[in-house]
């Protein structure tokens, strides 16, 4: 399972929110491109990057930031895995074109199935659906709305799409360190054969190694993003990598 520390950006700074929350805002550090060096040198394998500002208007805030960050990782051949506010192709592509290696589309992809489908079809590998739940229902426009669609019905929409992940994300539980929910997402093992990545609630290295373990319908886990615990010191990435069996 691969590990995908989180680099949230705001205000071009580094933060995380409580449950999605913009008001329950902790800013962990001003530049985002140092912490991606610093998670590269740690020896992370990927960097999972989000423009928060743009994941609630939809306009490109923090692009530059994000293609900084990419740069950093480039470098270190590390690939960068990033969404927020990709609510067209045209954003997508600026995204791959800024040195992003894969991109995350949620709200979009959701209001616009067959523009997922033409990206993945033009960019093979490097298009993710973002499923980002609250109770049973999908949220959209930096969790502010509700799609009025439930993971089980994105997940048989994009199948046979040619995406190369889903990001799945329990809003409840992003941020507070209380545990992923391993039900959940054995649920949606269950229900695709598309690699999927867990995101949300993972406070220690035994949340690490029980989603590792996590198999449903004889799959595993491909991967989990890692925010909050790894900025609060619970674990470092050296210890995360080994939790995942990497």
């Amino acid at each position: 399972m691969d590990l995908y520390p989180a680099i949230d950006i705001r205000s071009g700074a580094c933060v995380r929110l409580v449950q999605g929350d913009y008001a329950q805002e902790k800013v962990y550090r001003a530049d985002p491109v140092e912490v991606a060096g610093e998670l590269v040198a740690a020896g992370a394998r990927w960097l999972h990057v989000v423009d928060l500002d743009a994941a609630r208007t939809g306009r490109p805030e923090n692009r530059k930031t994000v293609a900084a960050v990419a740069a950093t990782a480039a470098a270190a051949r590390v690939p960068v895995q990033s969404g927020g506010g990709v609510r067209d192709e045209g954003a997508a592509e600026a995204l791959l074109d800024a040195g992003v290696a894969r991109v995350v589309v949620g709200t979009a992809a959701l209001e616009d199935p067959g523009m997922v489908r033409r990206l993945a079809g033009r960019h093979p590998g490097a298009v993710a659906v973002g499923l980002d739940a609250r109770g049973g229902q999908l949220a959209v426009r930096g969790w502010t709305a509700v799609a009025g669609l439930s993971p089980a019905e994105a997940l048989g929409c994009f199948e046979d799409s040619g995406v190369a992940a889903f990001v799945v994300t329990d809003i409840a539980r992003d941020g507070m360190m209380a545990g992923p929910d391993a039900g959940g997402l054995a649920g949606v093992l269950a229900l695709t054969a598309v690699p999927v990545i867990a995101s949300g609630g993972v406070a220690t290295l035994a949340d690490l190694r029980a989603l590792a373990g996590l198999e449903a319908a004889g799959r595993r886990l491909a991967g989990a993003v890692v925010g909050t615990a790894l900025y609060e010191g619970s674990f470092s990435v050296a210890e995360a990598l080994v939790a995942c069996g990497r």
